[in-house]
């Protein structure tokens, strides 16, 4: 399985916007056309996105549902969204519009049901469960509560679900372009069999291949891309 350098393509408020450590009104890019930010990075050479409805991770309703619409519809290639999804209604719409997987946090850790539910009708393939970890302990609802779990018993867990991938944010380097946190990433790679895509720190092209050198599958890249310190072109390059 090839590694994949995956643009996020975070929503607030209408816009698209890179967080410190994902707390609200710390915005270092507000960008006024999501849509028009998505067409770029594919014309770059993305073969996913990552998108993130912010509003929905923190208040549990999903309101820029219309732009991952318009960017799902405009963009032909694999999507991952996450972001407020808690309802089967939520996860169900996202997957029939053509999402290729949905990202589930809090409803991954309060509602295993719904999880086993949503495998059983769109299979694990299209499940990726997300892992935001501060200080070792999963948080969820926005990054807001801590669930009283660490990543790797939670990560076991989901796969034993069925789920068919994870994603690992480290909140503790999320956003400040200071480097990633390596060792927790090898650890949750070891310890899972399902790919583990990586989120949080990326600062430097030596960042994705230390990350792909984790056994990472892939790495979301974020406020490094959008600072320009390098291009999206280059990710693609050094990651082959």
């Amino acid at each position: 399985m090839s590694f994949e350098a995956i643009p996020a393509v975070d929503l607030k408020g209408g816009k698209c916007v890179q967080l410190v450590q994902g707390m609200p009104g710390t915005e270092t890019i507000s960008l006024d056309d999501p849509v028009g930010v998505a067409k770029r990075w594919v014309g770059e050479g993305a073969k996913r996105l990552h998108l993130v409805d912010l509003d929905g991770a923190f208040e549990g309703q999903r309101k820029n549902a219309h732009l991952v619409k318009q960017i799902v519809e405009v963009c032909a290639i694999q999507i991952q969204v996450g972001g407020g999804i808690r309802s089967y209604e939520d996860a169900a719409s996202l997957l029939d519009m053509g999402v290729d997987r949905i990202i589930l946090g809090t409803a991954a850790m309060n509602d295993q049901a719904l999880v086993k539910r949503l495998i059983g009708d769109f299979g694990g393939e299209r499940i990726m469960a997300a892992l935001d970890t501060r200080n070792n302990e999963v948080v969820i609802e926005g990054w807001k509560r801590g669930a009283g779990v660490n990543p790797i018993a939670l990560g076991t867990q989901m796969e034993e679900l069925g789920v068919g991938s994870i994603l690992f944010t480290n909140v503790n380097v999320e956003g400040l372009l200071r480097g990633v946190d390596l060792e927790p990433i090898r650890a949750l790679v070891q310890a899972v069999r399902i790919p583990v895509v990586a989120s949080g720190g990326v600062t430097s092209l030596n960042d994705l291949t230390a990350i792909k050198d984790a056994g990472a599958a892939g790495a979301v890249v974020g406020t490094a891309l959008y600072k320009g310190n390098f291009t999206l072109r280059e990710t693609i390059e050094v990651v082959k």
